[in-house]
């Protein structure tokens, strides 16, 4: 485990964007709008030689002079001692707190309530003055925030003034005692350069070359080691926090009844049998049309990108409202990115018994275009049936990932078409050559005939099925193509 340092602040100082900037990936999401950060964001700080350690952005913390929450922006107004939870569980867990305050703005009585408050929980304090945009203007806007007693540091983290200053500023604060606990695999994978430059993406879907300051896009391991990461996605108030808390036994998400209390895809790591797992939770997705404001629309974007980046997508469902249209589009949507998924049918203790079966039936009625994918009808607030959710992603994990030796797939070939040939179509029946197996993730087959525009969607279908039975992929997705073979010309 890396030793970690908490990003703390009172709203709209830029702890997000900072956080951003020194982990080199654009996970948080940053708006001019206070209050947009609410459950805290754990990254790796990484350099080229040089030490990783674990930082936590956590929201904007109002306090007053007292030490006790007070009304804070419209953003997190009714989330402020939720909010305080998670930063003291955040400063807790670290090694040392960075106290953000804006160079702009100057001091403000939030952050001296603030100060008070880190003073008292005994560990070592740096205050990163942020928005001090070059060195020029250091002296000026730095000058009132010595008052607060803690060693000051001016940096700008929209344009990187001053970042690798505060990188190693950051290490300084670190325990000498940590560092030879630090094992091999564990320094193998902080060498990962930083300095190297990167290609990121941007808003407008261009990219745009990033210098060593620069972010990245993260990638998710498809090695088999990897521990298992799985996104949850529906719409909002579904209780996709609530089950990544129920699941992990934590508290880790902030769970309210207001829908769209999450807006950051938020990774939450925890074990079970000696095994890691990674749960992402999201935002809710609603209908473009009823998109208002650009940070719902960022937290869409990141909500639906996660789900390329997980292992196997947890689509949520509220059995209390039963089935609507979004929810089809998202079944519709993964159904055809084949993107590795099951479906959670949540709250079904809000359900009235007599109610269930007609319910079930439902749900599962809507499944029927892909009945590949499991369905599992569960509840975050009693415990119903959650411990069959982790198994069976991993399964879906494995299947994803088999291999079939090209001998075997072709004697499977011979077998399905043996037991059902393919109809006559205009007055041809189409041939068979042979079948291999162009890539994993997912099974993706290729059969060669002598014309695939032949092989008519019911026969695919059969085909698919046939696979599927003899090979265990039971739901994983899987892709079936037919390609017209060049001895198709040969025989005219």
């Amino acid at each position: 485990m890396f030793a970690k340092i908490a990003l703390v602040g009172r709203p709209n100082v830029g702890k997000s964007t900072l956080f951003n900037r020194l982990i080199r990936s654009n996970r948080a999401i940053t708006h001019d709008m206070p209050g947009v950060t609410r459950d805290r964001m754990e990254g790796i700080v990484r350099g080229r030689n040089k030490r990783p350690f674990g930082i936590i952005d956590t929201g904007g913390i109002t306090l007053d002079g007292h030490a006790a929450v007070a009304e804070g922006p419209a953003g997190i107004r009714g989330f402020e001692a939720e909010i305080l939870r998670q930063a003291e569980e955040a400063i807790a867990e670290c090694v040392a707190v960075c106290l953000v305050v804006d160079g702009r703005e100057g001091l403000l009585p939030f952050d001296e309530h603030l100060a008070s408050y880190l003073r008292r929980t005994g560990k070592p304090v740096l205050v990163v003055v942020n928005k001090v945009d070059g060195i020029e203007k250091e002296d000026v806007l730095t000058a009132e925030f010595h008052i607060l007693g803690f060693p000051v540091l001016a940096v700008s983290a929209e344009h990187g003034h001053n970042l690798r200053w505060l990188e190693s500023e950051m290490r300084d604060l670190l325990p000498e005692e940590d560092e030879d606990g630090i094992d091999d695999d564990a320094d193998a994978t902080a060498v990962a350069s930083a300095d190297a430059d990167a290609e990121v993406e941007t808003e407008d879907g261009t990219s745009a070359s990033e210098t060593e300051e620069g972010i990245t896009e993260e990638t998710v391991e498809d090695e088999p080691e990897a521990p298992l990461r799985l996104c949850m996605l529906g719409r909002p108030n579904a209780g996709k926090s609530s089950l990544v808390n129920a699941l992990t036994g934590t508290n880790r998400m902030i769970v309210s009844d207001v829908a769209g209390t999450t807006r950051d895809s938020v990774d939450v790591a925890f074990e079970k049998d000696g095994l890691s797992y990674t749960f992402v939770d999201t935002a809710g997705v609603r209908r473009r049309s009823r998109i208002t404001d650009t940070v719902e629309r960022y937290s869409v974007n990141s909500s639906l990108k996660s789900t390329t980046k997980a292992h196997v997508t947890l689509l949520v469902l509220d059995a209390v409202e039963g089935i609507t249209s979004q929810d089809k589009r998202l079944i519709e949507l993964l159904d055809e990115r084949k993107t590795p998924f099951m479906v959670l049918v949540n709250k079904m203790d809000l359900v009235p018994a007599k109610a269930r079966e007609d319910g079930k039936r439902n749900f599962r009625d809507l499944l029927n275009f892909c009945q590949h994918v499991p369905l599992l009808f569960v509840s975050a607030k009693t415990g119903y049936e959650l411990r069959s959710i982790v198994p069976l992603a991993a399964r879906i994990r494995r299947e994803c990932s088999v291999r079939i030796p090209t001998g075997q797939l072709n004697r499977a070939m011979e077998e399905v078409i043996t037991r059902h040939q393919p109809p006559v179509v205009r007055r041809v029946r189409p041939k068979f050559y042979y079948m291999t197996q162009a890539e994993s993730q997912p099974p993706t087959f290729v059969l060669f005939v002598n014309d695939a525009d032949r092989i008519q969607a019911p026969y695919a279908k059969y085909i698919e099925k046939s696979l599927r039975r003899l090979f265990g992929i039971e739901h994983a997705p899987m892709r079936v193509h037919f390609r017209s073979s060049h001895k198709k010309n040969s025989e005219k």
